[in-house]
């Protein structure tokens, strides 16, 4: 039986999101899967991150260990998993365009069947964090992926996470996600991608019959 594959694709400005998304990789890949690990890119002018210290530095290391994320990364994918940090209670706008950038294969109906989950962190405590990965929810639905959520199907959900995926806090980026939240993450790779490969036998049967 191939592989399932499986598409990570976040936002990350401090490495918050980023380590999460390094450990839901390395969940689906115990599992089986071959993932591809994409960052999603800033399109604010070069004066706007000045603004902020070391944004364009972090950014460029980031951007080079990590392909932007394209279309084609999607169309390629049996699961697709998103990563954010919370932008007032939301999505980060980096990682929203690149959703709204698969309009072509959401009319073409090419992502309708695949498994579609998310993760994120936010700075603050109950700064949003399920209030984020559930505003994903709903493009998810519109995109025809089926969503995966957490349950407490794992003993490492009573620790940390939320039901809906993988979070941490990260108290104005001075704490990096935790073994608790790293366990979390890695779990949620792990059940993703199960999901994925069961999907992928089912599909062939719906087809025949």
């Amino acid at each position: 039986m191939s592989k399932p594959k499986v598409l990570i694709a976040f936002y990350s400005r401090n490495s918050s999101t980023e380590l999460l998304a390094k450990a839901v990789a390395q969940g689906a890949m115990a599992e089986g899967a071959e993932v591809r690990l994409r960052r999603a890119r800033e399109f604010v002018a070069p004066e706007v991150m000045r603004q902020v210290p070391e944004w364009s530095e972090r950014a460029s290391e980031m951007n080079a260990k990590y392909e932007a994320p394209t279309e084609a990364d999607a169309e390629w994918a049996d699961a697709i998993v998103f990563g954010t940090p919370t932008r007032f209670g939301s999505v980060a706008a980096e990682l929203k365009a690149y959703i709204d950038s698969l309009g072509g294969l959401w009319f073409q109906g090419k992502l309708n069947g695949k498994a579609g989950s998310v993760f994120g962190s936010t700075s603050s405590r109950h700064g949003g964090n399920e209030a984020t990965l559930l505003s994903l929810y709903g493009p998810m639905a519109h995109l025809g992926l089926i969503i995966v959520p957490l349950g407490y199907a794992d003993p490492a959900m009573f620790a940390a996470g939320t039901p809906y995926g993988a979070t941490h806090v990260s108290n104005r980026d001075s704490v990096m996600p935790g073994a608790e939240d790293l366990a979390v993450a890695t779990y949620q790779g792990r059940r993703v991608a199960s999901v994925a490969r069961s999907l992928r036998v089912a599909q062939p049967v719906a087809e025949a019959a």
